[in-house]
This record gives structure tokens, C-alpha cells and sequence, in this order.
């Protein structure tokens, strides 16, 4: 057939009555429930965290298909890692991080994992850390707890092997000449549980995990990890107060899984978003002291990259 001006547009506009008729390309949704993928263990902030966005998704009916939380918290966040990696549906698979997305793969390379190949959907906020100590041991200062230490014999507990909690308390031990024995546990809702039962002597807990403790006076907090002293705990003075130019927050974000479509990636991100800017969101991480960080798709790529290489010196300096 010879493709003459007049045929053309005649082509063309029958073309355009077909797409008219058909209506606008729909939009992806989930066609099932979506693999809500937690690296880190039951009642740890992670999993607050997870629990407490798919409930909001919920009550304001957000979604078409529901998100199902998923504890897979085993070899510091290495079994979430792998699941998402190796996922046959990267479309219906997300995942609640901390930073073990940094730590992990750099410690344990033989698992093939790159974070930078893995889809961004949101940094919900970022999460400091407390020294934490059961008020039963008479302590209530930063300088009593080093007087303590310096005993011997002192132990903590915390999340994972070369995770958040150890690298704090690595940093620790290093500025101020000490020597810890550390527990790993598989989430910071154990911890803070066995810090309330008199199993280990002190944590570093986020907040939001110790809350119940906190509230029920079970424990103390002595040290923040944060830049400023923190709204909620105003007599509480920071690690930068004691002379240490040291802070860390435990991003708490969402990532898709690698290979994810760009049409999955873009209804994530807008999902979170507007679960982000959600009353119940603000007020969230307001009652739970998560710092406000919002980042883009590009801002978070960035991030992930500065946060490689900064937690590359960390582990080096812990001799990881």
C-alpha cells in the first residue's frame, strides 16, 4: 500500500479515535498482596515501622492489594537482602531498611549484593540512637557509665554483627578506651526487652524500641547519639557534648526490589508519599522521636552512595 499525505492522515486520525474509545493507558497497581519485607527481626523499630505504614495503607484504604509484613531479620538483614535479590517478582516485593542495607553487603561480599542496583521508594526519616542503662544500676550520667565500664566486665546487647548498635559501640570503646563485651540479637525489640530484664547492662536502642521500658521507668537514658539534644529528651545530653565528634541515625526508608519496573517503582513512591504526609505519619515520628528526611528518588540514590562509603570507614575502623 502506498502511504500517500491524505491516507496518512486518515491512518492517523482513526488511530487516535481507537486510543479515545480505548480511554487513557491504566495505571499499575498490585495484582496480588506485595512481600512487605523486613530486615530485622519481631518488635525491633524495623518492624514498628513496617507494621505501622501497612496500617495506615489500610485504614486509608491506599491500596487495591494489601501490604504483608515479612520478618526475615536473619544474618544481620543478609536473609531480606537475598530474598529481594533473588526475587521472581520484583514488582510485589518492598523492603523496610535500616542501614544493615549499607553494612551488610559490606561485610559479607560473597552474597552478590549491590544496594545501588536496587529500586528507591522512600526515606520515611531517620532514627537516633540512646545509651540506654536499667535504672537499677544507680546510673544516671554519661561519666558514671564510663567509671562503670572501666571495671570490667561490662555487656551490652544489640542488633546484629557489624550492624548500627555494634558500630556505635564500637566507636565507643574506641574513643573512651573501652572494653565491651557485645551480644548481638536479631532485632532491637529483644534488646530493649533483655536490657529491661537485667540480661545485659546497657543498650543503644533507637527510641521507639525502649519506649515501653522508658515509660514504665524500667530504664535510663544517658547519652544521644543525635546532632542536638532531642525534643523528648531535652536533659539528655549528645556524644558531640562530651567532646566526640560523633553522630548516627538509623535510616528508616522503603526500596523496592532490584528489577523492578519503573511503573511498579513510580506507584510505590507515590504510596509512601502519601502515606509520608499523612497526619498519622507526622504524628509517628513525632511521638517516636524519627527525625523528618524526606529525599527523592535521586536525592536517595545519592544518599545511599555517601552512606556506603561513610559506613566502609566505619567497619574499617572496627576492624571489619
Amino acid at each position: 500500500m502506498k502511504i500517500t499525505k491524505r491516507l496518512f492522515v486518515k491512518l492517523a486520525g482513526a488511530t487516535a479515535l481507537a486510543g479515545a474509545l480505548a480511554g487513557p493507558a491504566a495505571a499499575w497497581e498490585p495484582t496480588k498482596p506485595v512481600d512487605f519485607v523486613i530486615m530485622a527481626g519481631a518488635g525491633g523499630g524495623a518492624d514498628q515501622i513496617a507494621r505501622f505504614l501497612q496500617s495506615v495503607a489500610e485504614k486509608k484504604d491506599l491500596m487495591n492489594r494489601p501490604l504483608v509484613p515479612n520478618n526475615k531479620g536473619g544474618g544481620s538483614g543478609a536473609e531480606a537482602l537475598i530474598a529481594l535479590n533473588t526475587s521472581r517478582d520484583p514488582d510485589h516485593t518492598i523492603l523496610v531498611t535500616l542501614n544493615s542495607f549499607f553494612t551488610t553487603p559490606l561485610r559479607q561480599e560473597n552474597l552478590g549484593i549491590d544496594v545501588m542496583t536496587f529500586s528507591p521508594v522512600a526515606m520515611m526519616g531517620v532514627d537516633p540512637f540512646i545509651l540506654w542503662v536499667h535504672k537499677d544500676s544507680g546510673i544516671t550520667t554519661f561519666e558514671e557509665w564510663l567509671e562503670e565500664v572501666k571495671k570490667g566486665g561490662y555487656v551490652m546487647g544489640g542488633t546484629g554483627k557489624g550492624q548500627e548498635d555494634s558500630l556505635v559501640i564500637t566507636y565507643l570503646e574506641q574513643a573512651f578506651d573501652l572494653d565491651i563485651k557485645y551480644i548481638p540479637y536479631k532485632g532491637g525489640g529483644d534488646v530493649a526487652k533483655d536490657l529491661a530484664g537485667k540480661q545485659v547492662m546497657a543498650t543503644v536502642n533507637n527510641p521507639s524500641e525502649t519506649k515501653g521500658f522508658y515509660a514504665n521507668g524500667d530504664v535510663v537514658p544517658l547519652l544521644s547519639f543525635s546532632d542536638e539534644r532531642m525534643e523528648a529528651f531535652p536533659d539528655v545530653p549528645t556524644l558531640k557534648e562530651k567532646g566526640a565528634d560523633f553522630s548516627y541515625y538509623n535510616q528508616r526508608a522503603v526500596v523496592g526490589a532490584p528489577g523492578q519496573s519503573d511503573e511498579a517503582a513510580a506507584y510505590y513512591q507515590d504510596l509512601f508519599e502519601t502515606i509520608y504526609e499523612t497526619e498519622e505519619w507526622q504524628n509517628y515520628m513525632d511521638t517516636e522521636s524519627i527525625s523528618p528526611l524526606w529525599l527523592s528518588p535521586e536525592e536517595q540514590k545519592d544518599y545511599w552512595a555517601t552512606q556506603v562509603e561513610r559506613h566502609k570507614e566505619l567497619l574499617a575502623a572496627m576492624g571489619e
